[in-house]
């Protein structure tokens, strides 16, 4: 329920606790998994690491959490109610493994140097900032023209696949503790438990998780993976360190551009679908942020990161209707900022990643998977989930060939090397999984989207998302692996082809009637574009 109030917005309620501890503890495992990568999969000096990125990496963060904790301050202050929640933002993930892996190790270990590769990753986030910032003013337009089942579904695709699947495995490795957690999250964000004193139910759950990984080692079970030993390396890491310019390191990541580009474009066409979800995602809760400004805000934060060293591009998160829910508004955003900043210009990250499991952490990120995916289907019309399920197969097919050429690529090989018929001999489809993944956020945008209005009987515009799907399809956008020319021919040629057939039943084909919506809120909810 709103409240209108003519006083000004509260800064801070009591249901911020709970959001900046969930919200915090998230940051909190981007940074440590950011640090691991830096440290033990790229080789990067930890002066590099602690001196130069995490403290670019913490003021980017801190801009951006204080940025969207102002745009629901002046929400709030506008409409006059007092349940507005800012954005979550941060690091986004599936970007960090990207740039990792596709950019900076292969050009750290071509050319033997690290630094080399930190440069690239810096000139891949300083083109995709410019990508955020361009395609602000024309994320309006598309948030207005396609389907709210097809923003929502792919948003969905993504939590379940990329932010779901990881923390739920971890937590059965460890279910001592991460299905321990996992309860103590659930009987208070589902459940309604209060716990004593109203701790919130994210510090409860890593207090206990950690409480649990340090006493098994006194039985010599070692859960969680703690000991003194990393505990006190932790500590060499300690300092003071304020980003500097990183204005030459960009430039020089110039000399690698060809290669950079084939990724950076698309990811950050990635970005702006993602965003877009997001900000979709934040108005059916009930937050109605401008679309331009969020994006816009987005690449220069970004920008602003990239130019002192910070190679990990910015995002809002998925997740507002969670943080919501519990009781988040418009503090929580802020003072994680505050608190990551901290944390990182001192080099406490170090420390932090001794003395917390990440399987404690875990849970919450499974929570908010759950809360997203359940949001698609509850939000959009009854009619409309046979296409929230087609927005998720490109996502699930990206994840499955994830996995593949990791387990593969981790016993020296490859899918070609070891054969495409081999594999499929043992129902492992993989150039099923390669056309369908690629670009899986458009896909996942596209797909549902002609399945929406076919649904709803408007094969014209089911042809003309057919049509945008081909000409994404025939540069790389979709169902490739890098932009190009008519990178996947045969398919863009399909969505054509089922173009055509949309366009022909359009004018010639005679159809049932649409069944009748379930009430006045489903058959608002049924229309094609979402509210202006």
């Amino acid at each position: 329920m709103t409240t209108p109030s003519l006083s000004k917005p509260k800064i801070w309620v009591p249901g911020d606790w709970n959001a900046f501890f969930g919200f915090g503890t998230n940051i909190l495992v981007n940074l440590l998994t950011l640090t691991a990568l830096l440290r033990y999969v790229l080789k990067m000096p930890d002066d590099i690491v602690f001196g130069r990125i995490l403290p670019a990496t913490g003021l980017m963060l801190c801009l951006s959490t204080v940025y969207y904790a102002w745009l629901a301050y002046k929400l709030a202050l506008k409409t006059g109610r007092s349940d507005v929640c800012a954005l979550p933002s941060g690091t986004s993930v599936p970007h960090m493994f990207v740039v990792v892996f596709v950019i900076m190790l292969p050009i750290s270990l071509k050319t033997g140097d690290p630094i080399k590769g930190w440069e690239a990753g810096l000139t891949w986030v300083f083109i995709q900032s410019f990508v955020l910032m361009i395609g602000g003013f024309i994320a309006p337009i598309i948030r207005k023209i396609t389907p709210r089942a097809a923003l929502l579904g792919t948003l969905a695709g993504v939590s379940i696949s990329f932010i779901s699947m990881r923390p739920a495995v971890e937590m059965f490795m460890t279910p001592i503790i991460g299905v321990v957690c996992f309860a103590i999250i659930l009987l208070s964000w589902f459940g309604g438990v209060r716990y004593f004193k109203g701790i919130p139910a994210g510090l409860i759950a890593i207090a206990v998780g950690s409480l649990i990984a340090w006493g098994s080692n006194l039985f010599g079970a070692n859960y969680g993976g703690m000991s003194l030993e990393k505990l006190s390396q932790s500590f060499s890491s300690f300092g003071f360190s304020l980003p500097l310019p990183a204005f030459g390191h960009i430039f020089s990541g110039f000399e690698f551009l060809g290669v950079i580009l084939v990724t950076a474009i698309p990811f950050g066409i990635y970005d702006l679908v993602e965003a877009l979800d997001n900000v979709e995602s934040a108005a059916v809760a009930g937050d109605e942020f401008p679309t331009t400004r969020v994006l816009t805000a987005d690449g220069v934060i970004s920008l602003i990161g990239c130019c002192l060293g910070n190679p990990f591009i910015n995002a809002v998160y998925i997740g507002h209707p969670g943080w919501k829910s519990m009781g988040g508004r418009i503090g929580y955003s802020a003072a994680t900022g505050v608190v990551v900043i901290l944390f990182c210009t001192f080099g406490i990250v170090s420390l932090m990643s001794s003395l917390i499991p990440i399987v404690a952490i875990s849970p919450i990120l499974l929570y908010i998977g759950m809360l997203i995916g359940a949001q698609a289907f509850q939000e959009t019309p009854k009619r409309h989930a046979p296409a929230i399920i087609l927005a998720l197969t490109p996502h699930l097919a990206a994840w499955g060939k994830m996995l593949i050429d990791n387990s593969l690529g981790a016993a020296g090989t490859n899918a070609a090397a070891v054969g495409l018929d081999k594999l499929g001999q043992v129902g492992v489809l993989y150039h099923g999984l390669e056309v369908m993944g690629g670009g899986a956020i458009l896909s996942g945008v596209i797909l549902p989207a002609i399945a929406v209005f076919i649904i709803d009987r408007s094969f014209v515009k089911a042809g003309a998302f057919a049509v945008t799907g081909g000409v994404l399809t025939f540069f790389g956008l979709m169902h490739g692996e890098k932009i190009g020319i008519a990178e996947s021919p045969v398919m863009a040629l399909t969505y054509l082809l089922v173009a055509g057939v949309l366009f022909g039943c359009a004018k010639y084909a005679t159809t049932e009637p649409l069944p009748a919506a379930h009430g006045e809120e489903e058959e608002e909810l049924g229309k094609a574009a979402t509210p202006a």
